[in-house]
């Protein structure tokens, strides 16, 4: 029997509405701790799918010897759906449920799994989760959930995991439950992930560029100082042979240029009668010779140093960097912006999660909300976004403010990205509108793509655009986990944006080095 293995061979995927997404890519999978990483949108999400089986390439072939677990991504949850629901173990769990009652028939006993409970908590607890199985998943904060689906990844004990961003959502607790549950992982594991810490408990790095995939042996830091080094290289050899095919084609111009410089003397003195017609036809042969001669030299030179030129280019990936420029938005230091007084809210019935919760933002105030998943920090934003009920007590935004949730919901999935945008803009023009897009990496046909289609972090990065991209920004930017998804440059691009808006800021990350950049001036810690 082979031994337990993953690949791809000469894989290429598109869109429906035809974009190359994947194209020639060839890769394999041993049982050991792969860290998947690139830009964002340059395919990693979509080779997780391919590899588990849930999407089939345009051409090529997946070969898979041993079983896959995916984490499933929890987009929408069903107000009934629970923990043991995302775990697929709600039915085994109903029939012992019914057994130790007695309302199990003969047949359903012989078929109960009488290890499954205890195997479900073991589970549970390697993610650190000490919640019962029938818990409701709506009653869970986002990094709780985030466990959740990791339970039932690693529950199904396979020879291979593969996980999409699995530390997105969670603390410091919660990451490090992850990085030791990795490393103590003896099966495969394919990682897709921007959180450096648990890169650097990987085997091996594949990086997915346009370019290709490149496989890279050791950990996140290993991988860091050999690509500086490889980059540092390849732009050296780029320059050098840039130099070199322009010093060709000069030297190839003076060339013609001193030929037919000798050719038109030759020619004045013949027209003066100075030289026998024999030796003039002579020189004109030799002339013509000397003129092929070097033409040729010249195209083979010319030749050579293009296919250097191609060949370094090919070492290099180019792309445009991204810029996230905010309008001004005009709030006054003394500007009451919100105001919150006694909230109470729980998501189950006579449970509170919040009590008596109250804030007052004036000016452009920067807090950041701080405490463990389940503390209440995303609930709380959406009561004071307007977007939950309290219980009891009030909540008024008092100036022009935009929410940007963890599923971008103020973008129609079924729209373009331009069409998002001229609907949340109705004053900007159409060229005004492409090049706001522009500036948020959103150039030419990727303005048209829809919405629903992109990936994470470019639906975090049309979000932005949509919102903050227009002549006039909202006094009051309420974020709930904004580098979620992104990758490192994205992070980068919308921590100097945000380090130069003049409006207020109501973050929840956990994120440190985030929250460091954007010089927050109050901490409040929920929970």
């Amino acid at each position: 029997m082979s031994a337990p293995s993953l690949s791809v061979a000469d894989i290429c995927w598109s869109t429906p509405d035809g974009r190359r997404v994947l194209s020639g890519l060839s890769l394999d999978f041993t049982q050991e701790r792969a860290g998947l990483v690139g830009r964002n949108g340059v395919g990693k999400s979509t080779l997780l799918r391919l590899l588990a089986g849930t999407l089939a390439p345009d051409r090529g072939r997946v070969v898979r010897f041993g079983t896959v677990s995916t984490m499933r991504q929890l987009v929408r949850i069903e107000p009934t759906e629970t923990i043991a629901g995302l775990m697929g173990i709600a039915p085994g769990l109903d029939l012992l449920r019914r057994a130790e009652t007695g309302r199990a028939s003969l047949d359903e006993l012989a078929e109960a799994d009488w290890t499954l409970a205890a195997r479900a908590a073991e589970a549970l607890a390697q993610v650190r989760l000490g919640l019962p199985p029938e818990t409701p998943l709506i009653a869970l904060s986002g990094g709780q959930r985030t466990r959740a689906a990791l339970a039932g990844a690693v529950f199904a004990a396979p020879d291979f995991l593969l996980l999409d961003e699995p530390t997105n959502d969670l603390d410091r607790d919660g990451r490090r439950a992850v990085a030791e549950l990795l490393a103590g992982w003896r099966a495969g594991a394919i990682v897709v992930s921007h959180d450096r810490e648990l890169l650097d408990t990987m085997d091996a790095i594949v990086e997915l560029t346009s370019l290709g995939a490149t496989r890279h042996g050791g950990n996140w830091s290993a991988y860091r100082a050999r690509k500086e080094t490889e980059l540092a290289t390849a732009e050296q050899h780029l320059a050098l042979a840039e130099r070199r095919a322009g010093e060709v084609k000069r030297r190839a111009q003076a060339a013609v240029e001193r030929q037919q410089r000798r050719d038109a003397a030759g020619r004045r003195k013949g027209a003066r009668g100075d030289m026998p017609r024999i030796l003039i036809g002579a020189r004109r042969d030799k002339a013509e010779n000397s003129g092929g001669d070097n033409a040729r030299l010249a195209e083979r030179q010319g030749s050579a140093a293009e296919r250097s030129l191609r060949e370094a280019r090919s070492r290099v990936e180019r792309l445009e960097p991204l810029v996230v420029t905010i309008a001004p938005s005009g709030l006054s230091p003394a500007q009451r912006v919100l105001v919150a007084d006694g909230l109470t809210y729980g998501h189950v019935h006579g449970s509170a999660m919040l009590r008596e919760f109250s804030l007052t933002v004036t000016g452009p105030e920067r807090i950041a909300l701080r405490g463990p998943n389940g503390a209440g920090k995303s609930t709380l934003l959406a009561l004071l976004a307007g977007r939950l009920k309290p219980w009891s007590g009030s909540a008024r935004v008092l100036v022009p403010f935009a929410w940007f949730d963890q599923g971008m919901s103020m973008l129609d999935p079924e729209a373009s990205v331009a069409a998002n945008f001229a609907r949340l803009n109705p004053g900007m023009g159409g060229n005004a509108c492409r090049a706001a897009l522009a500036r948020f990496g959103f150039r030419g046909d990727d303005a048209d793509r829809l919405t629903g289609d992109l990936s994470g972090g470019q639906m975090l990065r049309a979000g932005l655009a949509c919102v903050l991209g227009g002549t006039r920004a909202p006094q009051l930017l309420i974020l709930d986990e904004p580098t979620n998804h992104l990758d490192l440059e994205g992070i980068a691009a919308v921590e100097a944006g945000l380090a130069g808006y003049d409006g207020a800021l109501l973050v929840a990350s956990h994120d440190e080095a985030f929250l460091h950049a954007l010089r927050i001036t109050r901490p409040l810690a929920i929970g």
